[in-house]
């Protein structure tokens, strides 16, 4: 039995959010201070609860309530997010991130739609044995598809690879194991894999565990395979189709379930 730590018995130590306060559905960006933005898209949103890395809104969209998460950065208190979320009645997520783009072809601005994620960090291995796949839920994986077609968006469909440390992708060189980071970051590369984040491979692993529905859609802010390439390689922020794309998921999604809120 999960012991009891938040002051108020009725909350989620961490997240701080109570039964009846969070839809069915819910978006998860890294950054808390995205959530803000992600939630004027929907109808009448409330701030629900701010608590360490951890923002909420709920609102609407038609006619269900939808939520907005934030997780922090990496696996680990992703994990906590969803654990505690789905105690509070949420089955269905959408991880809205950014991420490094890997192959040529993913260019700054793109999104990515991970079908599933490379388990290169820790905390799935306390979830199940590293042979177990961290994939996403097919019938949200298609909600986002269609999405992302519907919006005219530049995207792709594939595997994400997913660590721990940012640096160590970004520096290995300067690391003790670099040894280990190159080789792998060019097996990844062999085997296809579309970009690098942080946070997919624990959701879609909790998200196995648990029962829930899980899929990710990425902004590609840049990357540096185009860069090594001296192809161009611009760094963009803009998160709004990601969002968007997100929102208009959770939209197929809600009417695919007969609008249950």
């Amino acid at each position: 039995m999960m012991p009891k730590y938040s002051e108020d018995p009725n909350r989620m130590y961490h997240i701080q959010t109570a039964k009846g306060e969070v839809g069915k559905y819910v978006m998860m960006p890294g950054d808390p201070g995205r959530c803000k933005k992600i939630a004027a898209y929907l109808d009448d949103p409330v701030l629900v609860m701010q608590n360490r890395e951890y923002t909420t809104y709920t609102g609407s969209l038609d006619g269900v309530k939808v939520s907005v998460t934030s997780t922090g950065i990496g696996g680990a208190s992703a994990s906590i997010a969803i654990e505690e979320l789905v105690r509070c009645g949420a089955d269905t997520f959408i991880r809205v991130g950014t991420c490094g783009g890997m192959q040529p072809e993913v260019k700054s601005g793109d999104l990515v739609v991970a079908t599933g994620a490379v388990r290169m960090e820790g905390t799935t291995k306390e979830y199940a044995p590293i042979e177990y796949p961290a994939v996403a839920d097919f019938t949200v994986t298609g909600a986002l598809v269609d999405a992302c077609g519907k919006l005219g968006a530049e995207f792709h469909t594939g595997v994400v690879q997913c660590k721990d440390a940012f640096y160590g992708q970004h520096c290995p060189e300067l690391m003790p194991v670099y040894y280990e980071l190159q080789n792998k970051w060019e097996a990844w590369l062999r085997m296809g894999c579309l970009a690098s984040e942080m946070e997919s491979a624990a959701l879609f692993i909790a998200g196995s565990f648990l029962r829930v529905r899980v899929g990710t859609v990425l902004l590609v802010v840049a990357n540096q395979e185009r860069a090594k390439r001296d192809l161009p390689n611009p760094v963009v922020h803009d998160t709004d189709q990601a969002i968007r794309a997100a929102v208009e998921a959770i939209r197929i999604l809600i009417r695919k379930d007969g609008g249950n809120a």
